[in-house]
Order: structure tokens, then C-alpha cells, then sequence
């Protein structure tokens, strides 16, 4: 398995994945919110990114995040937003991979933490997370528009 920054031809493979990691969290984008999404993943003026685990020449998981500023230090933070993996690949290593991969690049753009958010019900994920991560207890809170 290899782990790689996400190439535009990868949008044909992308975009099941994409699509999974939407219908596990019961949601839909409008396409042309995918569309702008997948583009700023090669704007370099943008601070989203996109890496994939690829085996076998098959896109088997993908991870998304975003560098921001944080006013509690000079470097940036960094939000891992989304993360799925295929059905067949789970509990293979895939997402821990990602996960590390995504550690590597923050360390490299001066980032002081890498955080994500996940459901409370996702036991799966947060045996990984658990092992990965530490859960700080915040409680988030939103207002959608």
C-alpha cells in the first residue's frame, strides 16, 4: 500500500469514496460543491489537501485536511476533516496510515496539532482514534445556515 497526494486522475476512483464517506454520515453535497472541493485540492492558494492509500493500483481510502491559522500560536493547526476507507480494506491499516500520513505533513508545515471530530456512535473509527489520538473533552456546538 502506498500513501500519496491525491493526482486528477484519481477523480474517477475519488468520487465512490467520497460518495461513501457521505452516505455513512446520512448526507449529500449538491455536485457542484464536489466539484469546488475537488478543485481546491490543486489550488495552491488553497489550504485543503487530499492524500490517498492506494494498493494495487486501486484508491482504497482517502483523507482530506485543512492547514489553519489558531490564535493560541504562530503555527498553523491542522484539521483532518474527512477519512474513509473502502468496506474490504477496514481494519487493514488503512486509516491508521492516513492518519499518520497526514501527522507527517502537519510536523513538516509547522503545525502544532492535528484534530478531527467524529460521532460519538462511530465505535469502529474511535478504537483507532483512541490508539492514535487524545480526546481533549470539548463539546462542539454549531448553528447551521
Amino acid at each position: 500500500m502506498i500513501i500519496r497526494p491525491l493526482a486528477h486522475d484519481d477523480r474517477a476512483q475519488w468520487d465512490p469514496l467520497w460518495q461513501g464517506y457521505l452516505a455513512f454520515y446520512k448526507t449529500s453535497v449538491p455536485a457542484d460543491v464536489t466539484d469546488t472541493t475537488f478543485a481546491r485540492f490543486f489550488d495552491k492558494s488553497e489550504p485543503m489537501h487530499a492524500l490517498v492509500a492506494e494498493r494495487d493500483g486501486k484508491i482504497v481510502g482517502i483523507v482530506h485536511y485543512i492547514f489553519h491559522r489558531s490564535t493560541w500560536t504562530k503555527g498553523p493547526y491542522c484539521y483532518l476533516q474527512d477519512l474513509f476507507t473502502v468496506e474490504h480494506a477496514r481494519g487493514g491499516g488503512v486509516g491508521r496510515k492516513l492518519i499518520e500520513a497526514v501527522y507527517e505533513r502537519a510536523k513538516a508545515q509547522g503545525a502544532s496539532r492535528v484534530y478531527w471530530l467524529t460521532q460519538e456512535n462511530n465505535a469502529t473509527a474511535r478504537a483507532l482514534y483512541d490508539k492514535l489520538a487524545d480526546r481533549p473533552g470539548f463539546i462542539q456546538y454549531r448553528k447551521l445556515f
